[in-house]
């Protein structure tokens, strides 16, 4: 079993592109059940309103070539043609779209796990009480960087632990592939805000 992580993003995009995240995800992960391909939601951003997120995180677990596929088929900007819009019926623009990123997740070894701090908590449910009297929560917290995830789905403080430290290696790859995306997409606009006609240097000669 191989194991990848997809990120569904609206891009910072209006409240129609936060709901097409969530009809994307559920349609990318009714594709990938077909393949056998495991997904979980591990994190995510709520959005503005119920039904809705900024950005998505998934894990993907199944056979090598599978999750190839899928990547294939996934990576890139999707698009969603609305034939209704609930949050604003009035406008006009019907096409909405939204960014899917596949990377490897962030191995244990790549990253210094004595900078890594354990904190546990008693798990909080609605309005604030407390779910237990036994601290189950675990907080993790990645000294370099001071980013912090929490866990507390499981009963058991030992594989909250391992939930908090497998969400924290993903959001650090994650934060690693934003920097790499925007890196291209400097270079990008880079090239694509240049000067013709005010060069620096001249030459003349064959390819």
């Amino acid at each position: 079993m191989e194991k990848t992580y997809i990120q569904i993003t609206s891009g910072r995009g209006p409240e129609e592109c936060c709901r097409v995240v969530v009809l994307v995800m559920q349609k990318l992960t009714q594709q990938a059940a077909e393949q056998n391909i495991l997904c979980r939601l591990i994190d995510y951003e709520p959005g503005l309103s119920d039904g809705c997120m900024f950005s998505a995180t998934l894990s993907a677990e199944g056979d090598e070539t599978a999750l190839s596929a899928l990547a294939s088929a996934w990576e890139g900007s999707v698009l969603w043609v609305a034939q209704k819009n609930p949050f604003r019926p009035w406008h006009r623009r019907k096409n909405w779209f939204v960014g899917v990123h596949f990377f490897a997740p962030l191995q244990a070894q790549q990253v210094d796990e004595r900078q890594i701090v354990y904190e546990t908590h008693r798990a909080s449910g609605p309005g604030g009480q407390n779910v237990n009297k036994v601290e189950t929560a675990v907080r993790a917290t990645y000294l370099p960087t001071g980013l912090s995830v929490t866990a507390s789905d499981e009963r058991s403080q030992l594989r909250n632990k391992q939930l908090a430290k497998e969400r924290l290696l993903m959001r650090l790859a994650a934060d690693h592939e934003a920097a790499r995306a925007q890196r291209e997409r400097d270079v990008w606009m880079n090239h694509n805000t240049l000067e013709r006609g005010n060069p620096v240097q001249k030459f003349k000669g064959d390819l």
